[in-house]
């Protein structure tokens, strides 16, 4: 069962909650809910941390070089364009 709380935000503190949920399309109803459970989870429930060690074959200065590998991994090559619109034009019926 639900129950009401009533929290009290400076202006500075609900002007930032209401940029964060409007960008997530989120209610303030949700994000507080969501921060109170993730304030309060016992530290070995963390579902991240929990995969700690589950992936094999990652390089041993992965944790020390993580933001070049996930950069290497994400960066794409440009995509090969047809240059201008092509229209396609089907032959003329006979009749």
């Amino acid at each position: 069962m639900n129950r009401p709380l009533q929290v009290y935000l400076d202006a500075r503190d609900l002007k930032r909650l209401e940029a964060w949920t409007r960008e997530r399309g989120w209610t303030k109803s949700q994000a507080i809910r969501a921060a109170v459970r993730a304030l309060t989870r016992p530290a070995g429930e963390d579902p991240l941390l929990a995969l700690s060690g589950t992936i094999d074959g990652l390089p041993p200065d992965c944790s020390e070089q993580f933001d070049r590998y996930l950069q290497e991994a994400f960066v794409a090559e440009k995509s090969a364009r047809p240059r201008g619109r092509t229209r396609h034009v089907r032959p003329a019926v006979r009749r």
